[in-house]
């Protein structure tokens, strides 16, 4: 209370005063009160009150007696620490050099200080310093040091500081195991994580939160999860934390029935309200596939803030829900609440081919207006969202005009090229990022072979396949392994293209089947084609592309009987063909069509525009394609319509 009342007193000054002996009447500064007070400027912060008080140590005696020497080193490090904190290192050597009397505290806080700011060669030569010193070490030096041991070029560094743990004899200390288990795992080295929480005799809530985050942290999201379970079975309580790496594992891992039951226990420990928890909670919904259940935490959450508008918007963009997240970040901007970058970012992530480049353009001009037209983020989904929406020229200068690139900057502009076809400018860019030392991920690999796809370089692609496993350690995902059946398949290679797929380590998704499948199509091979639509019947027997495809294949070859088979085989399951849909954007407002489409207002115009334009095209030379027929057998008669013989042209010729 006597603190309390002193630094009200104190706070009524202005922040520049300098309060002189008088004011300060060391009767009511005692050790411990300084020192309290100088830990409260550190924190608070207040850097002048602090140079107060230290301008008042230095010229009171008291804080200088060897008497009591054991107070005057805590009043000189909470001064020490409160500098430090401050990230002034200038002064905080300089407090350093003139204590009566150092301990290991002095030294740990002057590590730390010079390891926050960053300063990691200044520090650790401190901390040799303190090895080879009177002070020695304790545990809190140890996890002070391995507090900023991350990535992998630390890992030497965590297993030398492991060892003189293991010499000083506090590797057995809680405290210094639980900071070696983060350590190594930050360092990505999973197996020495595992092993020292394995050999920990005592082990507490943090111990388990190190490594069940550090698991999941290295996706080893199945093994994290099942340390949590582990964690639960004992008599070890998680915390908040604890909640939030198992979350995190769940969203990785796309464990929806293990998020509930998560979500089951947070809510019996009553940390529900928790903002972290409850976008962790968003997250994991969204991830696996349910937005409606992410949609309800957003609604019930007691409090809003940008993480949390941030991870709703991911969630319906992740889920093809674009229109109602964009919905949302509209009414967000109208309601005047704060915009981050992370959330324009979001936004941007949404944008597709159907979505409106009117509004991608106004999301632009709001990203510039706030200033962080620049920020890497919102500059990688610019030029994702102009080349999904069709404007290559605006993704290629937005990308020049970067100060900064990534890796995912590099993937977006090459998969920009991928998309429009220019597969030749795509790989050239990659040879630009590589000779820019940015390493690839799968995702840029995924783009090289859609732009081989597009270019018919079939060597080239699976020479990228083999960089992309045997070089850089990537697993092949099944949209890899589609785009390699897609080159082989526009080149002409079905049966490389079959075999492809009878040789792979893992089974065939629909996805795959279906591009061999098109690839059919397009060279009208019945065989082969044949053999995918039947295996993509098995995989996805609700899908109505294998009559459709199988029913083209065979028009385009004359097979009419076979063509007529298909289409009833197709109607005895009951399984209809998807609509198509075509849209145009015009002044801002997007018009949907489907086929043989009566609803628009302008219907009957917009047939008689295109009906004139086919009778130019007719006059210049072209010659309808009748192999594919666009229409099949209704419940009562078979009829066979081209595109100029569609009865609805008909009507208005």
């Amino acid at each position: 209370m006597k603190i309390h009342n002193l630094l009200q007193k104190l706070h009524q000054f202005p922040p520049h005063t300098t309060f002189s002996s008088s004011q300060l009447h060391p009767p009511h500064f005692n050790y411990v009160t300084i020192s309290h007070l100088l830990t409260t400027c550190g924190k608070e912060p207040n850097l002048h009150l602090g140079t107060s008080l230290h301008a008042f140590i230095i010229k009171s005696p008291q804080f200088n007696n060897h008497l009591h020497i054991r107070n005057v080193v805590a009043v000189w490090n909470s001064m020490l620490t409160m500098y430090s904190r401050f990230g002034n290192l200038r002064d905080a050597v300089k407090v350093f050099d003139e204590m009566p009397l150092r301990d290991t505290v002095s030294w740990n806080s002057i590590v730390s200080g010079f390891l926050r700011c960053g300063w990691g060669d200044i520090g650790f030569g401190y901390f040799e310093m303190m090895l080879g010193g009177a002070c020695g070490v304790d545990h809190a030096s140890f996890t002070t040091i391995l507090s900023v041991c991350d990535g992998v070029e630390m890992v030497r560094v965590s297993e030398m500081i492991h060892g003189l743990a293991v010499l000083s004899g506090y590797d057995g200390e809680v405290s210094v195991g639980n900071a070696l288990v983060t350590a190594y795992f930050r360092c990505r080295s999973e197996d020495s994580g595992r092993r020292k929480f394995d050999e920990m005799i005592e082990r507490n809530v943090i111990s388990w939160t190190a490594v069940i985050s550090g698991l999941e942290e290295n996706e080893c999201y199945e093994e994290s999860l099942k340390m949590f379970v582990e964690m639960c079975s004992g008599y070890v309580v998680p915390n908040h934390l604890t909640f939030l790496a198992a979350l995190l594992s769940c969203s990785g891992f796309q464990a929806l029935k293990e998020g509930r039951q998560i979500h089951g226990m947070v809510w019996k420990s009553g940390m529900q309200s928790d903002v972290c928890i409850e976008s962790a909670l968003m997250d994991m919904y969204s991830k696996c596939g349910s937005a409606d259940e992410a949609w309800q935490i957003f609604e019930c959450a007691e409090f809003i803030d940008e993480i949390s508008m941030t991870v709703i918007l991911a969630s319906f963009a992740q889920n093809g829900l674009g229109e109602e997240a964009i919905r949302i970040f509209v009414k967000i901007v109208k309601a005047g609440m704060q915009i981050d970058p992370s959330m324009i970012s979001a936004v941007l992530g949404v944008f597709d081919v159907e979505t409106s480049l009117g509004l991608g353009k106004q999301v632009h001009a709001l990203a510039t207006k706030k200033g962080v037209e620049s920020n890497i983020f919102i500059s990688n989904g610019l030029i994702s969202m102009y080349s999904k929406c069709g404007e290559l020229e605006d993704s290629v200068r937005i990308f020049h005009m970067m100060p900064l690139r990534n890796f995912i900057s590099w993937n977006s502009i090459i998969s920009a090229f991928a998309r429009h076809g220019n597969g030749f400018k795509a790989l050239q860019l990659y040879d630009e990022m590589r000779s820019e030392h940015v390493e690839p991920t799968d995702v840029t690999f995924l783009s090289l072979l859609q732009a081989c796809s597009h270019v018919g370089l079939v060597d080239k692609g699976m020479e990228f396949l083999e960089s992309m496993q045997n070089v850089y350690g990537f697993k092949p995902r099944i949209e890899h392994h589609a785009c390699v059946v897609d080159m082989l398949g526009r080149a002409g290679r079905l049966n490389d293209a079959k075999k492809f797929i009878m040789d792979l380590p893992v089974k065939p998704d629909p996805q795959v089947w279906q591009t061999l499948l098109g690839a059919c199509c397009l060279h009208g091979d019945t065989v082969i084609g044949k053999y995918a639509a039947d295996a993509l019947q098995l995989s996805s027997p609700n899908s109505a592309v294998s009559y459709i495809a199988m029913a083209n294949i065979y028009s385009s070859r004359g097979r009419w009987k076979e063509r007529a088979s298909t289409i009833k085989q197709m109607k005895e399951a009951r399984v209809r063909k998807v609509t198509g849909i075509s849209w145009i954007e015009i002044g801002k407002q997007v018009h949907s069509f489907v086929v043989a489409d009566q609803m628009h207002p302008l219907g009957d115009g917009i047939y008689n525009a295109l009906l004139k334009l086919l009778r130019h095209m007719k006059d210049e030379g072209y010659v309808p394609d009748k192999k594919f027929i666009l229409s099949y057998m209704d419940q009562d008669q078979q009829v066979y319509v081209n595109e100029l013989e569609d009865p609805i042209f008909m009507k208005n010729a």
